[in-house]
């Protein structure tokens, strides 16, 4: 017997459809590349989303066709999220941190038909344009079409083009389960990989991260996403608060700890999301204050282990309370977030603590597995570790367009991550597969070694890699990059370790380096690490 409900669709048009019904007036506030601050609303958001929709009509963009964007945060890229997507066209984020390369590569995998590009990234498109012959349209997020650009065929304005466009356009009905958008992975090896979101996923990812134990978020909050919306969608943060009507601040380029604290304190921001990178240079201006942005009560931090440094600043001396979160651009990307159950309020703070530098447990609708090398399930004991298997609604099947057979292992999707978890359910991540440090056949998490590292007061930023030894096959080097003005030696570092974790873990010796190479997403690059380390190896 089927239940006798009605069948509506969960589409990105009614989301946005519903914010422009229910909070319109809501604000959303932008620091452009202009250099000003721009002060819209999610009505006036839906309304030019719809003259977006009317302009790829205009540019003849068939539903399923990929409009890419290389775009930071702000509201026209907002108004992108909504017009293309809910039009039944497909958008597809791309890294501008990325190099021009890889950038033009994944134009054309993706065959993108319009790229959208804030002005800051002109010297990119002057680069791959000649490159991507597919793209019948370039668009400048601008008034009109700067000189330097108007060579390059097919170059037109965003504001030229909705103005000659109405807002009446009616968004259409189609299944829930079509594509709605598209992000590459950020690997660091071979070609990036494509994940191609639906309409359902995207909305049940947005349902869960509001959810009290992730999020948090409502209608009274003011929510910053400092993490890129190239990167996993701003993990859903444009969708998550249009449902649930919270006011959005948008940062634009300027995400040195100076223009964040300053913006989250006159917009009275709540709460913000990012990557740790960018919160020690929060942390830095809230110590150069001697306060926090005046509103802000809570942040996620995600994209990297927090370290228990960090954790600590942020809650014991600011009152900040801390959300570690985890997941993959493969997963949407939330998976697990870490908020304290009600029996943990009462532990001694290192107990505390110890929860709180786990990813945490999964969201509903999120199933995890841990199992060993031969794919036998290992107990949820805190101890035994493995490779952490994932299943969900809105997690991917395979990857778009890449000629090889699905990742999933009888329905369950391998993230390569190597964890414990705990008979709570709380994923710890003790390293990722492949930086894994195995010492005569037993395994040292480079993570917990890092986080261990940037305890010590002298150290800005750490990284913990294998390189081969004769006996063990492997053993951690720990590299440091010191804070302004410290003269922190190796010893001292490696006495900081004693009590901490087994002596064999501690590392054979530390590197002091200026600089840590990053990511396009803020991750350090251990691979690159040990191609400058192999020669020392």
């Amino acid at each position: 017997m089927f239940g006798l409900m009605q069948q509506h669709g969960l589409l990105i048009s009614g989301l946005i459809e519903y914010a422009a019904r229910y909070h319109g007036d809501t604000e959303i506030v932008s620091r452009r590349v202009e250099g000003d601050v721009h002060r819209s609303d999610w009505s006036t958001v839906e309304r030019r989303a719809r003259r977006v929709a009317r302009v790829l009509d205009a540019l003849e963009v068939a539903a399923g066709e990929r409009v890419g964007t290389l775009a930071w945060n702000g509201y026209r890229h907002v108004e992108l999220y909504y017009g293309v997507s809910g039009s039944a066209r497909v958008l597809h984020m791309l890294n501008p941190r990325l190099h021009v390369d890889q950038i033009a590569w994944m134009i054309n995998h993706a065959d993108d038909k319009v790229l959208a590009f804030d002005a800051t990234f002109a010297p990119i498109v002057q680069a791959v344009a000649p490159r991507c012959p597919g793209v019948r349209a370039w668009i400048v997020l601008a008034d009109a079409v700067p000189e330097d650009l108007r060579a390059i065929p097919g170059m037109l304005a965003y504001e030229t083009l909705l103005a000659a466009q109405d807002d009446l356009y009616v968004w259409p009905g189609f299944d829930e389960n079509l594509a709605s958008s598209m992000c590459y992975t950020s690997g660091t090896t071979g070609d990036p990989k494509a994940v191609l979101y639906s309409h359902r996923s995207t909305l049940l990812h947005a349902w869960g991260a509001a959810l009290p134990d992730v999020m948090n978020i409502g209608a009274r909050d003011a929510v910053l996403p400092v993490v890129p919306m190239f990167h996993v969608n701003a993990w859903g943060i444009p969708y998550t608060t249009a449902m649930v009507g919270a006011k959005l601040v948008l940062p634009g380029p300027a995400l040195d700890g100076a223009s964040l604290f300053a913006l989250m304190d006159a917009e009275g921001v709540t709460f913000a999301a990012g990557v740790p990178t960018i919160w020690l240079g929060l942390l830095n201006q809230m110590q150069h204050e001697a306060r926090k942005p005046q509103a802000l009560r809570s942040v996620i931090i995600g994209g990297a282990a927090a370290p228990e440094s960090m954790i600590a600043a942020f809650q014991d001396r600011w009152g900040v309370e801390v959300r570690h979160a985890w997941g993959m651009t493969e997963m949407s990307p939330l998976g697990t977030v870490c908020t304290l159950k009600h029996k943990h309020l009462a532990l001694p703070a290192a107990q505390r603590m110890a929860v709180q530098t786990t990813q945490g447990r999964p969201l509903f609708g999120i199933d995890v597995r841990v199992v060993d090398a031969d794919g036998r399930d290992l107990p949820w004991d805190g101890r035994a570790m493995g490779e952490l298997l994932v299943r969900g609604p809105w997690i991917m099947a395979d990857y778009y367009q890449s000629g090889k057979p699905s990742p999933l292992r009888d329905g369950w999707f391998p993230t390569g991550d190597v964890v414990t978890i705990d008979p709570d359910g709380y994923v710890r991540i003790t390293d990722r597969s492949k930086d894994v440090i195995k010492s005569g056949g037993e395994w040292i998490s480079s993570i917990e070694i890092e986080n261990i590292a940037m305890a010590h007061p002298a150290v800005a930023m750490a990284a913990c890699v294998a390189v081969p030894h004769p006996k063990w096959d492997e053993r951690p080097l720990l590299v440091v990059v010191r804070k302004p003005g410290a003269t922190l030696e190796a010893a001292e570092l490696l006495a900081f370790y004693d009590g901490k974790v087994a002596k064999w873990w501690v590392p054979d010796d530390v590197l002091f380096v200026d600089a840590i190479p990053l990511g396009a997403t803020g991750k350090m690059l251990k691979n690159r690490l040990r191609e400058q380390l192999l020669p020392r190896a």
